[in-house]
């Protein structure tokens, strides 16, 4: 596992791996939002191996997944850039011309999650245990557009004083099950929240729920996650979340609102020369109420908008492994 996981990890991996960055911007007036997700699929069989960038896009309510060769993705071995072709996804910039995608957005420093040596990134010290397949990072909490404009199709959008979100996942075998949460447009611009649920086959025990939930307010970071040995209680209403966090003394309380009709369906490469479908959004609310129990204030409450939500598999699996993370 490289100390640095904002890198790309496959530069010894040939065949069953994966690797992608997902790339969420939203415009100054949290009306538009997109999602830039470039990367490369190597299979089993090496004529199925490929690049690809994949959009979600709220503007046209519409998915695209475009393929490139392998020798089209390039990534950067000392920071944070991946090209595709001349396309170009970093933390300086998203540069894009293919299809119907075409302009340039120049990106404000990002906000990182706090890491260490001895947890390098959002799982913590389980990045380094060599049986984990699936593994996932938040590159960027939160970050402004300084400025920019996107054409998609005969639509010019500014994207100037906008902001941006990265995320990534990169595995080996067969995607499993996960639940992504994410908002950083809280119109008081004071916090911002990313949430991680996923199952991951574990020896022993066949799997376990893995979670981490990051959380800035006022600038000040708080996470709730699977190593700082967190609890963890969730409930679903049709398409929406309650997920109520707790460590020490701060409990974390989020809840989701969303429309079924709004989640596009999607797919990710599998390593058996197949898809795996998932379902996205980039237009959901996301209620936060963090407080601190041992003197019963409330620290920060507030509703975030254009927030992502991503589903994939069997979320019943949710159900069965939650008593394992409490």
């Amino acid at each position: 596992m490289k100390i640095n996981p904002d890198l790309y990890h496959g530069h010894d991996q040939y065949t069953n791996f994966f690797e992608g960055w997902y790339f969420k911007i939203v415009d100054a007036t949290g009306r538009y939002a997109l999602a830039f997700i470039p990367g490369i699929s190597r299979t089993e069989e090496a004529k199925n191996h490929h690049s690809f960038i994949q959009v979600i896009d709220l503007i046209n309510n519409s998915y695209h997944y475009y393929k490139y060769s392998v020798d089209d993705f390039y990534s950067n071995n000392r920071h944070l850039k991946v090209n595709i072709g001349i396309n170009e996804f970093s933390f300086n910039k998203i540069y894009v011309d293919f299809e119907k995608f075409h302009g340039v957005l120049f990106l404000g420093a990002p906000k990182k999650w706090p890491h260490s040596k001895i947890n390098p990134g959002m799982m913590g010290f389980l990045d380094y245990f060599p049986f984990i397949d699936s593994h996932s990072h938040v590159c960027a909490i939160d970050g402004f557009i300084e400025e920019g404009h996107l054409k998609i199709g005969n639509k010019t959008i500014d994207f100037s004083n906008g902001k941006y979100y990265i995320e990534k996942n990169w595995r080996k075998n067969t995607p499993t099950p996960r639940i992504g949460i994410q908002s950083n447009y809280f119109e008081d611009n004071r916090a911002t929240v990313t949430c991680s649920l996923e199952i991951i086959p574990f020896p022993i025990i066949k799997e376990f729920l893995g979670f981490a939930i990051g959380v800035t307010v006022d600038q000040k970071f708080y996470s709730f996650t699977t190593t700082n040995h967190s609890k963890l209680n969730i409930s679903f209403c049709d398409r929406d979340i309650y997920l109520c966090a707790t460590r020490d003394n701060l409990q974390l309380i989020l809840k989701t609102k969303s429309h079924t009709k709004d989640f596009i369906e999607c797919h990710e490469s599998s390593n058996k020369n197949s898809s795996f479908m998932y379902e996205a959004i980039l237009n959901a609310e996301v209620e936060l109420t963090l407080l601190n129990k041992k003197n019963n204030t409330l620290i920060y409450h507030g509703i975030g908008k254009a927030g992502g939500i991503k589903y994939r598999g069997n979320l019943n699996k949710f159900f069965n492994n939650i008593e394992i993370s409490s």
